[in-house]
């Protein structure tokens, strides 16, 4: 890590009301006496202040506050710059504070501070990532959990345990049986075997955790001409497909994004499955079925009366029910897209399967792809050191070493320079 004096605009860009600068470096506090324009202050105290430049221009009326290091974001000292929003004032702070030999930070190099001075570690910068990105109150939820250090916690426990079982396991071949506990071979083998199971019980939910943050994915199949984009159009709320009597008239997948009770929902409307020698539109239906084989869940529409029966992951919907005479299939929804009758049913429907799909099934762990890898790892060594040591305790203990490394490289206790630069690229400046 350099000892560069950085800044960053924390929040978005363009015009606001408030804009939000920070700064950090390793002794900000005659940059602070200079800004606020007294030689006495309080950390942790907010000040308004004229903020003028070099030359005692004025450039805005902001509110600064000073955080001494260590008891700051990045563990460095830190200044917070609260100024009006329009571009030009951030502007002119920002080439007055490269007066000061300040430059622009990189994306998350103020995280990146923060991890080497010991005031997260990785899991907190993934769970950091995701409450960024969240868009629903499920996602905030999980993203929190992850980010105040729930995820830390475990693996931390986890490790710290297989650390034990390693040190005992290399011991019993260096100490007399009398000088270790009692039936110590089969505790440690009961205690992996236990870190196993818990550990595979987490991976299991990775596609729950997978679909909390990246989407509960719902798409809308059928023949041509059934009404599959009216019906995307009455559950979205806006004309967002073309509608048309004309058979085959959407060739490509049209999306949009859904929060149904705190869950992200990505709806999909696709081309109608049918017969067809044009090769836009065949393009558009091996993009369906690539679509159905990816989805969550699948509403397959229908416009004739048939006594079909979904599968597991599907909604069986009859459309142009104000057509029909009787209503005689039990397991269908029967909808008007033209008169919105049914709609409400449909949606109902829809969200009692997201419930009960993912309703208390995910992990205690916010696990991502990055995570996912090294718990893999970590598991498949335990497993090794169950089945492949043969008794012999030296084998044992570098299974359950390797498997305890794997987990320092989800903390970032053990890592490598390109997971690291991975990890602080999902972030934004500013953090």
């Amino acid at each position: 890590m350099n000892n560069d004096t950085i800044f960053a605009l924390s929040s978005g860009f363009g015009k606001c009301g408030v804009s939000v600068i920070r700064v950090s470096g390793n002794d900000l506090s005659d940059m602070f006496k200079t800004l606020l324009g007294k030689s006495k202050y309080d950390a942790r105290h907010a000040y308004f202040c004229n903020l003028r430049d070099k030359n005692g221009e004025l450039i805005d009326q902001s509110v600064i506050t000073f955080f001494k290091g260590p008891n700051s974001f990045t563990g460095q000292d830190v200044i917070e710059i609260y100024s009006h929003g329009a571009p030009a004032v951030v502007n002119a702070i920002f080439e007055y504070l490269k007066t000061f030999g300040a430059r622009l930070a990189n994306r998350g190099e103020f995280s990146q501070r923060a991890f080497y001075n010991s005031k997260m570690d990785l899991t907190d910068v993934d769970g950091l990532a995701a409450l960024l990105d969240a868009q629903t109150d499920m996602q905030r939820k999980t993203a929190l959990k992850s980010m105040m250090g729930g995820d830390g916690k475990i693996y931390n426990a986890w490790r710290s345990k297989m650390i034990e079982i390693a040190a005992y396991s290399a011991a019993i071949l260096d100490y007399d049986s009398d000088d270790l506990p009692v039936n110590i071979g089969d505790k440690i083998k009961s205690q992996t075997n236990e870190l196993y199971t818990e550990i595979s019980t987490a991976l299991s939910h990775y596609k729950n955790s997978r679909t909390i943050r990246s989407g509960f994915n719902i798409v809308l199949v059928g023949e041509t001409n059934v009404g599959k984009s009216s019906i995307f159009n009455c559950l979205v709320g806006s004309n967002r497909a073309i509608v048309s009597n004309t058979p085959g008239t959407t060739r490509d997948v049209v999306s949009a994004q859904l929060d149904i009770d705190g869950y992200l929902v990505n709806l999909s409307d696709t081309a109608g499955l049918r017969e067809t020698n044009d090769n836009i539109e065949q393009m558009g239906i091996e993009r369906t079925r690539s679509e159905i084989e990816n989805a969550n869940l699948v509403l397959r529409v229908e416009t004739l009366d048939l006594q079909a029966k979904p599968n597991d992951n599907e909604i069986l919907v009859i459309n142009k029910s104000d057509l029909l005479k009787s209503k005689t299939n039990k397991d269908a929804i029967y909808v008007s897209a033209k008169t919105g009758d049914g709609i409400n049913e449909l949606t109902n429907a829809i969200r009692n399967k997201i419930h009960k799909l993912l309703d208390g099934s995910e992990s205690d762990l916010v696990i991502n792809a990055r995570t996912y890898d090294l718990l893999s790892e970590c598991r498949d060594e335990l497993n090794n050191a169950l089945t492949k040591s043969n008794d012999n305790y030296d084998i044992f203990s570098e299974h359950v070493r390797r498997a305890a490394d794997a987990l320092g490289k989800i903390l970032g206790l053990i890592t490598a320079a390109d997971v690291m630069d991975a990890t602080f690229s999902q972030l934004c400046l500013g953090k």
